[in-house]
């Protein structure tokens, strides 16, 4: 998943200015306690982000 297709997908889930404060805020434990801003600076895949999203919110199918 490209970084440009994860950023879309988050805006759509939750609005975009909402979807940085996601980002920026929220404490995934999918990711080892880091937020999702830290996970992207720290290499994680993207695709691998976006399943700790879709496995912590209520993600419509159409998105996952």
């Amino acid at each position: 998943m490209r970084l440009t297709v994860f950023w879309e997908r988050m805006n759509e889930q939750f609005g975009k200015g909402y979807a940085e404060s996601v980002a920026k805020d929220h404490v995934l434990a999918e990711l080892g306690g880091r937020t999702i801003e830290q996970a992207l600076a720290d290499g994680e895949p993207a695709k691998k982000v976006w399943q700790a999203v879709v496995a912590t919110f209520d993600v419509p199918s159409r998105l996952q």
